[in-house]
């Protein structure tokens, strides 16, 4: 399934639509260049699950924590190696009653769960002033369930 999102107010506004099917223990990967919208979704995730605070990339401190209706477990790997996971304790977050959310996940994908909503969202002809498109590509059941519900709404 794919969307266009045509500024950084319906990219929130995706991101509160994806928190209305989202639930605890599921896994979401966000996949992108710099600057294609991949925090602003997790914001609006995060705003759609009741989080007021700010939110803001953990490019440095590798993991926010957003207590919300349920716990927001928000990581960003572009800094990692697949080698620096293994300290980083990822399975007690992954086991945790709470909503994974991983920027860069293709850092480890050896070692993260297959099972996921992957969202893949792409600058359309490398002009960050342009709009998105956003493709939700579901790994296993649970996930395709997921996108079928959002198809409906969308």
């Amino acid at each position: 399934m794919q969307v266009t999102v045509h500024n950084e107010e319906e990219m929130v506004g995706l991101g509160r639509l994806l928190a209305g099917v989202l639930e605890i223990n599921d896994i979401v990967y966000l996949i992108g260049e710099l600057g294609a919208g991949k925090t602003t979704l997790v914001r609006g995730i995060a705003r759609g699950l009741g989080y007021t605070g700010r939110v803001t990339s953990p490019s440095f401190t590798l993991m926010n924590i957003y207590q919300a209706q349920i716990n927001i477990f928000h990581f960003d790997f572009y800094r990692l190696e697949d080698s620096d996971l293994d300290d980083l304790g990822l399975d007690d977050y992954l086991d945790k009653d709470g909503l994974c959310l991983i920027e860069w996940p293709q850092v480890g994908e050896n070692i993260l769960p297959a099972e996921a909503l992957v969202l893949n969202i792409a600058i359309v002809n490398g002009d960050y002033e342009r709009e998105r498109i956003v493709e939700l590509c579901p790994r296993g059941n649970r996930y395709r369930a997921k996108v079928e519900e959002l198809r409906k709404i969308c």
